[in-house]
């Protein structure tokens, strides 16, 4: 079982330095939030996910900066060890940096610890003056869901070496402009293992490999509530539990252990290559 005392950058970055893999799910309320703070859980990410998971949308698009703030408050408020990242969600920072400040302000004040955004080498200046006014920051490459329609869909990104070559200039890029973490989505193992092996941040992999300092998915794919055939990258932790008084509390102690052992992801299942 984690120590109760609460995470910090600081601590993180050591963790990150020792070795050990950081464990991230989404979350969107105060009850799940205890939950996972209990099960063990490092990051907890408030995720403009919840426009698909909790709002019922077909993307991330319509979800609003309020509420983000809404589900941030939440969170914080049922929160104690777990580094706390909230989303900066579409439309709320692609106008220019003051907006993008602005944006964070709104989130850091709802109780969020980080904010994290989507985007390539044109968000360094962005990531830049947010970490210059004190706001720490995680950055997002490979599928991004807020570009999905430039993305053509839900593609895997970088399979080949100028698009894998590209990621890397950006994330180079963005930990230069001061980004503290970067999550990397729907990318080759290989091309996972390069941007960590690059970059001295942590980089938090969902369909990325297991080469990199840690993982994430979205809360509702590891329970099995997606609702239909999840990605590839999901592995279904509550099928996994037999008999519990605590399904949900087992389930996510079962994948924090299985990406602090590197068990989770297997490449072989969960992995693009």
């Amino acid at each position: 079982m984690p120590d109760d005392k609460p995470l910090t950058l600081h601590r993180l970055r050591a963790l990150h330095a020792s070795g050990e893999k950081l464990a991230m799910l989404t979350c969107y309320d105060a009850t799940l939030a205890r939950v996972l703070d209990d099960a063990g859980v490092d990051l907890l990410l408030v995720g403009d996910s919840l426009g698909m998971v909790l709002q019922g949308r077909d993307s991330t698009l319509g979800v609003s900066l309020e509420e983000m703030a809404y589900h941030t408050q939440c969170v914080a408020r049922g929160r104690r060890r777990a580094w706390l990242i909230a989303d900066l969600p579409f439309g709320a920072y692609q106008r220019d940096v003051a907006q993008a400040i602005d944006s964070a302000a709104a989130l850091m004040k709802a109780g969020a610890q980080m904010v994290k955004l989507e985007g390539g080498g044109w968000t360094a200046p962005v990531v830049h003056a947010l970490v210059e006014r004190g706001i720490p920051v995680c950055a997002h490459l490979g599928l991004t869901p807020q570009s999905v329609h430039a993305l053509g869909g839900w593609r895997v990104q970088g399979r080949d070496d100028e698009g894998a070559a590209h990621l890397l200039r950006d994330a180079k890029a963005l930990a230069e402009a001061g980004a503290a973490m970067l999550v990397v989505e729907l990318v080759p193992s290989a091309v996972g293992a390069q941007l960590q092996a690059a970059l001295d941040i942590p980089v938090i992999g969902i369909g990325a490999g297991p080469q990199v300092a840690g993982q994430v998915l979205v809360l509702h794919d590891m329970l099995g509530l997606h609702g239909g055939r999840p990605p590839r990258f999901v592995r279904n932790f509550m099928a996994e539990v037999e008999r519990s008084e605590q399904p949900i509390l087992e389930a996510v102690r079962r994948y924090v252990a299985a990406v602090k052992d590197g068990s989770f992801p297997d490449p072989r299942i969960h992995g693009y290559d």
